[in-house]
Order: structure tokens, then C-alpha cells, then sequence
């Protein structure tokens, strides 16, 4: 049987709450650690969170029609009816284009979980030392299917959300409103500037085009994509507020891990956890992996189906792929460079990409696929 086939088989679905943290732990990644930074700089005034707010509006009208066609092809994934709406030829071109997407952010991940562990725990540690173990143990998740990954995911994202809002909880006594003033003081245009620094961290919307495929229900995709990404656009809007709000826009800018220093300014005396960083760097190390794990699957997944390949294969030829992708960046600064890329093509794939196939297959498929009500 063949690998495409194998993800129709009713042990290979998922539930809609299983989707929800699925997709929601594909977005939840290191760009939580550096949106207070980058989108500041964009911005340059205390707007920032109008911009994230604005931006995760934006994502999720953009899932829905990701959601709506794929509703119009029951079972396949975006790696399967792209073929069908534009060609074997020009789909194969477009897919490719995803799944190299979908490695270069996989190694991205690896890269700066490596840089957060080398900065803050390991320092002298050899970068490929950190990675290598990593890319080996998300491999072996991955080769469990989505079954596994959702299982993992499951036990990870309650966690991860625990210790984030009890951090942002105790940041509380350091945060200052009027850090977060004027509102709109220079006018809109610093706001849509922002717009682009927040594409990055909603990168990850995409894999919706694959996981409507795996839903045992798929009439509940509507509520479970948007559950699984409203999540993560609620912790980003209150990421910023409390960074801003506790370290200032001037401080965001100048700091390379602006979230992990707001959680350092502050410490309890007598508590379990004294200096709250240790905690939240740990789980969020995990949820960075947990956002690999999903890159890594969707292009592994992507693989096998374009080209009628050994899913477990292409896992293994995989590992050497990635792990050249994320050895390349020389330093951190390089490693920023490359998140902005990636948030940059990303405005091609989960924009220009769903809207310009939405439209063909409406031309192309006039009343002959018909949607499945959500």
C-alpha cells in the first residue's frame, strides 16, 4: 500500500481537538522569544500589539480559505489536489516550493532552539552537538506519524501554556502602562510597517492544507482551525503587551531574546523557582521541538505523496537535509537574517498561494467538487 493511501486509514485520523494543537503548536515556536524585537523595530513606537493583532486577523480570514479548499478535496492534502486543480507538471513545481518552505523552517527551529540552549544553558557548547540529538529525536517522532506527533503535542502545549502565563503573571509587578503610550501617536502607517515582522511568527498556518485530510470529523475543521490558531494569536497579542509594557520599546529593540529577559527582570524569594527563566526556557525548548516536529512531518509527508516515495525513507533522507540547513547561518545574526526570509516567503505560500489555487478550482471545478459543509 502506498504511503498516500496509508493517511486515509481510519487509525491514521485525528480528532478536532488533537488538529487545534496540532496546528496551534506549528505556530507556537521561537518566535515568541523574538516578536517583542522584531516587530519593535519595525513599528518604533509602543503600537507593536496593534500590529500583531492586526496581522493574526489577517492569518486567520487566510486559513479559512485554506480550510474551504481543501473542504473542496475530501481526504487528499494540498500535496495531492494541487495536481489536480493546475497540472501534474505545475503542481509538482508549486508543492516543491512548499516542502523546501517547510525543511528550511524546520532547520530555522532547530537553529534557534540550539542558539537559546547555547546562550542560556550550554554556553562552549559546539552548535552541531546541540542539533544533532534534536533532529535524530524529532526523526524518531515523525516516523510515528500524525497519530504520534498529536499524542506528543498533547502532553506538551498544556504545560508550555502553564509556565508561559504564570511567567507573564509574575512579570506583572514590573509592567507600566505607560510603556504601552501613546496609542497610535504617529498614525497608522508604523502599525501596517509592523505587518510584515509578524508573518514570521503566524508561518505554519499552511499545514491546514494537510491536516483537513486527517480529521475523523472533517465538519468540525472550521471550529478546529480556528480554535487552534486563535490560541496562538491571543498568547503573541499578550507576549508583546507584557514585554512592552515591562521592558519598554527601547529595551525590546536592543535585546536579542526580549520575552526570556522580561521573565529574568524579576525574582521570587522563597519560591520553588526563584528566577523563573530556567522553567520557561526548558518547556519552551520542548515546544520549539514540538514546532520542528510538525515542519519536519509535513515535508516528509510532502515528499512521499509528490513523488510516490517510502514515507520512512524520505524521513531518513531528510535528517541530512536539515541539518545542513541549519548549520548553515555562521552566527546569530545570520539566523535572524533567515527568519526574515522565511517570513518573507511566507506572504507567497499561505497568501498568494491558497487565494491564486481557490480561484482556479473555481473556474476548473464549476458544481463538479462540491464542498463538504464544515
Amino acid at each position: 500500500m502506498s504511503v498516500s493511501r496509508s493517511f486515509v486509514e481510519p487509525n491514521d485520523k485525528i480528532t478536532s481537538s488533537q488538529a487545534a494543537i496540532v496546528l496551534n503548536n506549528t505556530m507556537l515556536g521561537a518566535g515568541i522569544l523574538t516578536l517583542p524585537r522584531s516587530v519593535s523595530e519595525s513599528v518604533k513606537t509602543p503600537d507593536s500589539w496593534i500590529s500583531v493583532l492586526v496581522g493574526g486577523i489577517i492569518v486567520m480570514l487566510v486559513v479559512v480559505i485554506m480550510l474551504k479548499l481543501s473542504l473542496r478535496f475530501p481526504g487528499k492534502t494540498v500535496f495531492q489536489y494541487t495536481q489536480t486543480i493546475i497540472g501534474r507538471y505545475p503542481g509538482m513545481v508549486w508543492c516543491l516550493m512548499l516542502i523546501l518552505y517547510y525543511v528550511v523552517i524546520a532547520g530555522f527551529e532547530i537553529r534557534a532552539m540550539a542558539e537559546v540552549t547555547l546562550f542560556y544553558l550550554l554556553e562552549g557548547t559546539p552548535i552541531w552537538a546541540i542539533t544533532i540529538p534534536f533532529i535524530w529525536l524529532g526523526a524518531y517522532l515523525v516516523l510515528g506519524g500524525i497519530n504520534s506527533i498529536a499524542r506528543v503535542f498533547q502532553i506538551v502545549f498544556p504545560i508550555s501554556l502553564f509556565i508561559l502565563i504564570v511567567s507573564y503573571l509574575l512579570s506583572l509587578r514590573l509592567f507600566q502602562i505607560d510603556n504601552l503610550r501613546p496609542v497610535l501617536g504617529d498614525g497608522i502607517y508604523p502599525v501596517i510597517q509592523g505587518l510584515k515582522s509578524t508573518v514570521l511568527v503566524y508561518s505554519g498556518c499552511e499545514v491546514v492544507m494537510t491536516l483537513v485530510a486527517q480529521l475523523e470529523h472533517p465538519k468540525q475543521a472550521l471550529k478546529a482551525m480556528l480554535t487552534g490558531i486563535s490560541i496562538p494569536v491571543g498568547l503573541y497579542f499578550i507576549t508583546i503587551i507584557m514585554v512592552i509594557g515591562g521592558l519598554s520599546v527601547d529595551s525590546a529593540v536592543t535585546s536579542t531574546w526580549p520575552t526570556i529577559d522580561l521573565v529574568r527582570s524579576f525574582e521570587i524569594t522563597g519560591f520553588l523557582f526563584e528566577r523563573f527563566e530556567f522553567p520557561l526556557l526548558v518547556i519552551w525548548l520542548m515546544q520549539m521541538f514540538c514546532n520542528y516536529c510538525s515542519f519536519f512531518y509535513n515535508s516528509s509527508l510532502g515528499l512521499s505523496q509528490v513523488f510516490n516515495l517510502s514515507y520512512k525513507g524520505v524521513i531518513f533522507a531528510l535528517v541530512p537535509v536539515i541539518f545542513i540547513v541549519t548549520m548553515i547561518p555562521k552566527n546569530i545574526n545570520e539566523v535572524f537574517e533567515l527568519g526574515d526570509s522565511i517570513g518573507y516567503s511566507s506572504i507567497l505560500l499561505f497568501l498568494l498561494f491558497p487565494v491564486t489555487l481557490s480561484l482556479i478550482a473555481l473556474m476548473r471545478f464549476k458544481g463538479g467538487i462540491q464542498y463538504e459543509k464544515p
